[in-house]
């Protein structure tokens, strides 16, 4: 109980990684036109299951199997589709890791998924679970941007998000039995949204 607590404090909103201030790309596609709760799902449904968010599942659970840090870490910049996308990466992997090593679990500063799955480590918990609670909190951040940038009602962004788990909790499954060669990244708008974001004019988002 105490390691699942320990965990989901982690990856609690509440926890010091500024992830408020990132929204992966979402802010390009709502100004394209996702914007409704539907457009906004589908989206972020995509890049748990082709995008950002698989391949953070992967490199998560290969650093949970025990690979090496310095290896998943060069990984993960190099998939790493845009500037912003690395600086979203880089500076919350960085805020995590300082704030776990000050609480008593030192951890380096990495891209996120590595510094989570080099904390999470030490925690006797399953695999699956451990990427799922990672998922969710990435999926969740989202919903939260797109409340506070849409005309969207904190009970449709709640349901929107429990209308994720069932994806979230598959992608959890296969991302925890995965290897290195199922690295890929395959939701293009996603990435060109990202890219395009780097140049938009007013924004509330730093990606």
């Amino acid at each position: 109980m105490h390691d699942r607590l320990t965990l989901i404090q982690w990856l609690s909103p509440a926890f010091p990684t500024g992830s408020f201030a990132y929204s992966h790309g979402l802010e390009q596609a709502m100004v394209d036109g996702a914007r409704n709760g539907t457009a906004v799902a589908a989206w972020i449904a995509a890049v748990l299951e082709h995008g950002g968010g698989w391949s953070d599942a992967v490199l998560l659970a290969l650093t949970l199997r025990g690979a090496d840090a310095s290896e998943m870490a060069d990984l993960a910049r190099a998939l790493a589709g845009s500037a912003e996308r690395l600086t979203e990466t880089l500076d919350q992997g960085r805020a995590f890791a300082a704030t776990v090593s000050a609480l008593g679990n030192p951890v380096p500063a990495l891209p996120l998924p590595v510094a989570v799955g080099m904390a999470a480590r030490r925690l006797d918990l399953p695999a699956p679970e451990i990427i799922a609670h990672y998922l969710h909190g990435f999926a969740g951040n989202l919903v939260s941007a797109a409340t506070r940038f849409l005309p969207l009602g904190q009970a449709e962004a709640q349901g929107l998000l429990a209308g994720l788990h069932g994806g979230i909790a598959e992608t959890a499954e296969r991302a925890a039995e995965a290897g290195v060669e199922d690295l890929a990244v395959s939701c293009l708008g996603a990435d060109l949204a990202a890219m395009r974001h780097e140049t938009l004019d007013v924004r509330i988002f730093r990606t």
